[in-house]
Parts: structure tokens; C-alpha cells; sequence
């Protein structure tokens, strides 16, 4: 098959031939139909993440058909359409039974410790406990994003942050990962400001519905100004310890702020206010991917309309174009929201 290959942290990647992958007894084979292109990849390519091991192949976002399950499947069969979290997980442990597979202590990760999914196909792991079954009014387009960008805004917005009507959302960061974050929050009927130094992200958040602010010294009074007293509830979706403080200072007394960007490198331990944290009692939450069982309410909404992911999608590209896209993410974005390679 044909998949994109990197053989060196932070070489340029290069379309390859490489030997299609075996199905596991409990597993599943998965034709690409589309796959996300996300930060964490670039992470994954800089050597930030000692899950990864050379040769590799990123990816961690797709939508698909099953090519084929393993002996021990029974809930799915070639020809369905699917998706999965990219938190693959086992399905036995406590907290799989608990329903939290999200933070399961046996996880592994497509584009990670696995290979990835920008590849024609690729292999998820305890099919029956992963996979999730894709309506067919569904685009695989669209549905590239849910394992995580959409996935784990959702998670975030709504399980984690437990975001109501009439609430103060300030989401800092309006990538992908942020966008989508807007689009959870405003579905849910909070009032959302969006911060971010790009002009297209924050033209990209107001025509969602957001106040967008641009990123400043100022910020925090800006946003206190704009939230009336400071947010309900604060957002880092783009993961730095500059962004995590700023975030949580902009909170009112008893906000709530999940890091839901990932903090790597430099900014893995970051200094943040806890004298603020103390005394007006706010919460820092945690943040990580999607429970399976989460889908049967994203796929609703997205059913319903009271999601419209298509406005999360920036740029759709081929197979060929991913290396291309990968090295692009050493600079600032020019464009905002998702970016999708399409395979079929």
C-alpha cells in the first residue's frame, strides 16, 4: 500500500510503498478514506513523543471502510463504514469497564505507538471496543476529524468543562482543536470569546458566532471585560504554559479551565497561578480524547444540525500532498480549521 513515512525526527516526510498490515485476531483493517492532518503529528515528527519509534507513520484522525476483522470480531464486518477514537484502548480494564477507555493505562495511539492512518489503510486494535460505526449521511471527510479534534472538543466542552447555557467560554488557541471548541460551546448555548494571533482563526471563530480578540499584553482585561468579570470556564486548545496561565487567570472566582492542548517539551511543567487557583477557588481539569460511548451523542448532534462540521474544515488535500502539509506546520497557519487529505 501506499502511505507517507518518516525514517528521522524532523526529516521531510515521503510517499512510500510498504507491506499491507496483518489483521490481529481481535482487530480490523480499515481502508482510508480520510485522515486529518493535526499538531500532535508535528509533535510526533519533532521527537516529542518517546511513544514514537522509527521508521514511522503519523496519522490519528480517519474515517473508513473495514477491509477486514480478525476471527474474534463479531460486532463489525468489511464494508461498514467506521471511525475510532485515537485512544485505542483495551476494553477490560477498570477504567474501560468504569467508561472512561479515554484514560485507559493499556491505550495505544495510531500515529504513535502504532502506525498511522496516512496510509491506505491502517489497524485498529480490539475492533468490537473501538471501532464506531459511521451513519451513512456522514461524510468521511467530516468524520476524519472526530476521533480527535472534534472528539476531544466535545469531551472537553461538555464532559470535562460541564459548559451550560448562558455561560462565559474563552477558548485560547483557534486551530482546529479551538474551532471546534467554539462550535461545542456555541451549540451549547454559551456566549464564546476566541483568542488567537492569527487574523484567519479569528475571522474563522466570529463568523461561527464567537467574539473574536486578538492576542495581546492586554488580554486577560480584555477578556475580563468581555465576559463581564472574567470567564465561567477557560479553554488552552492551543497547549503552552503562556497560554494555560493566561487562561486561567481570565477565569472568574469558581471557573473552570481544562488544559486540553497538549503542554510538551519546555512547557510540560509550566508555573501557573495557584495562588489565584486558592483563593478563588477555581478548577483545573484534564482533558484527553473521547470515550466511545461519547459518540452516540456527537453523532446525534451532527445528525441533528446542531453541529455543522463542515465549517470546521479548512483545507481538503490528496494523499501525496501530506508531506508537503507536514513540514508546512513549522510556520503560522494561513488558513483555519481542519485540514483533511482525502484518499477516495
Amino acid at each position: 500500500m501506499r502511505a507517507v513515512r518518516y525514517d528521522a525526527f524532523g526529516e521531510q516526510p515521503s510517499l512510500v510503498g510498504v507491506p499491507d498490515p496483518e489483521c490481529p485476531p481481535r482487530g480490523a483493517v480499515v481502508t482510508v478514506h480520510a485522515t486529518g492532518v493535526c499538531r500532535s503529528d508535528w509533535h510526533a515528527w519533532q521527537g516529542h513523543d518517546d511513544s514514537v519509534h522509527l521508521p514511522h507513520i503519523p496519522g490519528h484522525e480517519f474515517a473508513g471502510v473495514v477491509e477486514q476483522v480478525g476471527a474474534d470480531v463479531t460486532r463489525f464486518a468489511p464494508g461498514d463504514r467506521v471511525t475510532a477514537p485515537f485512544i485505542l484502548s483495551c476494553g477490560r480494564c477498570e477504567q474501560c469497564l468504569a467508561g472512561a477507555p479515554q484514560v485507559c493505562p493499556d491505550q495505544h495511539q495510531p500515529g504513535f505507538d502504532l502506525p498511522g492512518s496516512w496510509a491506505e489503510q491502517v489497524v485498529v486494535i480490539e475492533a468490537d471496543h473501538n471501532l464506531v460505526a459511521l451513519p451513512d449521511g456522514i461524510d468521511m471527510t467530516l468524520a476524519a476529524g472526530l476521533g480527535c479534534r472534534v472528539g476531544t472538543a466535545y469531551h472537553a466542552v461538555l464532559t470535562q468543562a460541564r459548559v451550560g447555557a448562558g455561560e462565559s467560554v474563552a477558548v485560547f488557541g483557534c486551530g482546529g482543536l479551538g474551532l471546534a471548541c467554539v462550535m461545542v460551546a456555541l451549540a451549547a448555548g454559551a456566549d464564546v470569546v476566541a483568542i488567537d494571533v492569527s487574523e484567519h482563526a479569528l475571522a474563522a471563530a466570529a463568523e461561527l458566532g464567537a467574539t473574536a480578540l486578538a492576542s495581546g499584553p492586554d488580554i486577560v482585561e480584555r477578556v475580563r471585560e468581555a465576559t463581564g468579570g472574567g470567564a465561567h470556564v477557560t479553554l488552552d486548545a492551543l497547549g503552552s504554559a503562556a497560554t494555560a496561565r493566561t487562561a486561567i487567570s481570565s477565569l472568574r472566582p469558581r471557573g473552570r479551565h481544562v488544559q486540553v492542548g497538549l503542554l510538551l517539551g519546555e512547557d510540560a511543567d509550566p508555573a501557573l497561578p495557584m495562588g489565584q487557583v486558592i483563593g478563588q477557588e477555581l478548577q483545573i481539569l484534564g482533558s484527553h480524547g473521547l470515550a466511545v460511548a461519547e459518540y452516540r451523542d456527537l453523532l446525534a448532534d451532527i445528525a441533528s444540525g446542531r453541529l455543522d462540521l463542515g465549517r470546521a474544515v479548512g483545507r481538503i488535500l490528496d494523499l501525496e500532498d501530506l508531506p508537503a502539509a507536514m513540514l508546512a506546520m513549522d510556520q503560522p497557519p494561513t488558513t483555519a480549521g481542519m485540514t483533511v487529505a482525502r484518499l477516495r
